[in-house]
């Protein structure tokens, strides 16, 4: 027998967990569950990668030390710690989803994740499976979208990627974080069985393909209660009803009591020292002395830790800082980029000849790279920022600079023409950008709206009279294209005078390079859109942010009651969700309001056709159909699945059940099969508890997009419940 047993990899995780713990004190246990900024001591620990977070490890036994970085889109390095520290940037979160390819996402979290563990970090604050229930959320471009499946299905793999080296990544922000306004006041109330059936399965689906070491819980209160603070969240849904086995962890500043929290499920505070108080150091230990938390707690949360680190590689391979190759990465990034390009118009002018005489490029500092969003997920490009605007105003002014990657635009658009001449101008002069392009072949348009967390956006117009701007230059030349740099959806006042429109989100360390392979052809768009596109802001669940007018509340005080979506319950600001389970596409559809650009949509430089349905029913849906690409060029194809359920409240409701993205020659035709998630075919019964199938027929249809739908068919399924 060895000296040590909880070295012997023969055992399980959950053996050598236990056998670690009958060796520590209390006060290493109690160290192992809450830790600083390393950034804000005056003497970091000598071995603090120098991240989001430090938890100290116990060296006499092997238990390494924690050390986290934000790390959603890429290793952050926040207020420039780490000094001339860069990393690769991915696309945001949209673009990804863009994709709908979970092999996509598999490789860009295995970037990521090797990247940081290059840099020394072996916990990841990344994987947001929050869906996008407020279009103007300044975090919507970190998270993947409106759907829970598409959601649930892309972070999951992201994560197992980003594990694949050894690491624990974090699935966060759990749960019904759908707005930045009064983030750390809010109270999103919502019906248990809808938020089963859309927000909470998107994180289920997440954990069971991802299997995150952690869970990130949320700033905001659920239903009355905080959220890591919420005993139904943490202990009944996550702990025992999915058997989660790793670790919750606070948000940074999340963390509001010792006792409760604890008791709730709660298992480490972060990032300390944004708290009122170490609520999990002597407070902690003092709760555990007197009774008020029992031991058997706190042994709980050090065994969940402990677990997910052996599990997850991080105990037995301690990560080690080595020379990371930042091309191979970056072509990964561009890769994602190029696939989650939506081409959301196009006249005939795409894809660009390179014997043009005259490209005018404009606006969006198309000169020096391309727009990132900012917070926390913030990426400091390698070799430093093509261009970094301060921030002055506003909550996130604190922790975020308007950042470019310095991918321009313009020199890889020059770089894939020969003879043409490609001109330049900042926007800035609408004048002097539409006579550029009045003497141009084309006029590329790139407009941007910079997004970061703390903050939602005001409205879905573009910022800085970009809006006159694009007329401006669409007047001047009928063969305009517009490029959009934007972490969410926009209006687009003038797109029927635009001849292309194309969504590049925020494209990452590569993403000029991957627009100007759109553009001239190098590669057919596939991109579809993971997130609706409203006709106007008056068609949404909430036309106003709640909050944002009102700024936040305090005990006692009563916002105005013809706020849309507010209400006070016991002195405390809550937003309602009537939209329950139908987010997004569903509540267009449900409401009878068309869209501008729907979910799913995307154009393609091709043409695909869809035939041969066949729908078998049972105790699942199996749905099949030949795809065949119609069009005289290679492309890529996503046919979508959606089944139409009676929801809880009688009424139909439109949901996303599969889909399958194929790669098709000219005439190619390739016969595709769905298998449906049996939980996006069930209401969720809050009194059974669990999910629940009527018996009886429920149509399916498929199509291009939540609205371009082409091919009818049904099925009887079996009536059947499943546990929660």
């Amino acid at each position: 027998m060895t000296a040590q047993p909880w070295m012997d990899t023969s055992r399980s995780p959950d053996e050598r967990a236990a056998l670690l713990i009958e060796q520590l004190t209390l006060d290493e246990m109690i160290s192992l569950v809450h830790g600083p900024m390393p950034s804000m001591l005056d003497t970091p620990p000598a071995d603090a990668a120098m991240g989001a977070g430090y938890i100290p490890g116990v060296a006499r036994l092997g238990i390494p030390p924690l050390n986290e970085t934000d790390a959603s889109l890429g290793v952050a390095n926040p207020r420039k710690i780490r000094k001339g520290d860069g990393a690769t940037g991915l696309p945001s979160g949209l673009s990804l989803a863009s994709t709908w390819d979970p092999q996509l996402a598999y490789a860009a979290g295995a970037m990521v994740g090797s990247e940081a563990r290059d840099k020394g970090f072996n916990v990841l604050l990344g994987g947001g499976a929050n869906l996008t229930r407020e279009p103007r959320n300044g975090r919507n471009f970190e998270y993947l979208g409106e759907d829970p499946l598409l959601a649930g299905v892309l972070v999951g793999e992201a994560i197992k990627g980003a594990q694949s080296n050894q690491i624990v990544c974090t699935l966060k922000h759990f749960a019904l974080n759908d707005q930045e306004t009064c983030r750390h006041v809010v109270d999103a109330r919502i019906d248990e069985g809808a938020l089963r059936e859309s927000d909470l399965l998107a994180f289920q689906i997440a954990i069971e393909i991802g299997a995150p070491g952690s869970v990130m819980c949320a700033y905001n209160r659920v239903n009355g209660e905080w959220a890591g603070e919420n005993d139904f969240l943490l202990n009944q849904v996550l702990k025992t009803d999915w058997g989660y086995p790793g670790w919750v962890m606070s948000d940074w500043g999340a963390v509001h009591t010792t006792v409760k929290a604890a008791l709730a499920g709660m298992d480490q505070e972060s990032g300390e020292q944004l708290d009122r108080e170490v609520y999990f150091g002597e407070l902690l230990k003092a709760a555990v002395q007197q009774g008020e938390v029992p031991f058997e707690r706190l042994s709980n949360m050090v065994h969940r830790i402990l677990r997910s680190l052996i599990d997850k590689g991080v105990f037995d391979k301690p990560a080690e800082k080595r020379p990371t190759d930042y091309e191979a990465n970056a072509k990964v990034a561009q890769a994602a980029a190029e696939a989650g390009v939506v081409m959301l118009k196009n006249d005939g002018v795409l894809p660009l000849k390179g014997t043009l005489r005259k490209i005018a490029v404009i606006g969006a500092h198309a000169d020096v790279g391309v727009l990132s969003g900012g917070g926390s997920s913030q990426v400091l490009p390698v070799g430093g920022a093509g261009l970094e605007i301060p921030v002055t105003m506003g909550m996130s002014s604190a922790f975020s600079q308007v950042t470019y990657h310095p991918s321009a635009p313009l020199a890889a658009i020059r770089g894939l023409t020969r003879n043409t001449q490609v001109v330049y101008a900042s926007g800035e002069d609408h004048a002097a950008a539409a006579a550029l392009a009045k003497d141009a072949d084309v006029a590329i348009v790139f407009a941007d709206q910079w997004a970061t967390e703390a903050e939602d956006l005001p409205t879905l117009s573009l910022p800085n009279n970009q809006d006159a701007l694009i007329e401006a230059v669409a007047a001047a030349n009928a063969k305009t294209v517009v490029v959009l740099e934007t972490g969410t959806p926009v209006l687009t006042p003038w797109l029927d005078k635009v001849s292309a429109l194309l969504q590049a989100w925020y494209p990452g360390t590569r993403g000029g390079e991957a627009i100007a392979r759109i553009l001239f052809g190098e590669v057919n768009p596939s991109g579809r859109l993971p997130i609706s596109f409203p006709r106007d802001v008056a068609d949404l669940v909430r036309p106003e942010i709640p909050g944002m007018i009102f700024g936040p509340p305090v005990e006692g005080k009563t916002l105005p009651t013809s706020f849309p979506g507010v209400q006070q319950h016991k002195g405390r600001f809550s937003v309602e969700h009537p939209e329950g389970a139908d987010v997004g596409y569903r509540w267009f559809a449900k409401t009878g309001k068309p869209t501008l650009f729907p979910f799913g949509f995307g154009l393609s430089y091709t043409a695909f056709a869809y035939a041969g349905l066949a729908v078998e029913g049972g105790e699942t849906l199996t749905v099949n159909l030949d795809v065949t690409n119609t069009g005289a060029v290679a492309g890529i194809d996503t046919p979508q699945v959606y089944a139409l359920v009676t929801g809880s409240d009688g009424k139909e409701s439109q949901r996303l059940i599969g889909w399958s993205r194929v790669t098709l020659a000219p005439g190619e035709t390739r016969r595709v099969t769905v298998v449906a998630d049996p939980r996006l075919l069930a209401n969720y019964d809050a009194a059974l508890p669990g999910w629940r199938i009527a018996e009886g027929k429920v149509g399916v249809v498929v199509g291009t997009s939540a609205e371009a739908l082409t091919l009818r068919g049904e099925a009887t399924l079996t009536a059947r419940t499943m546990k929660p």
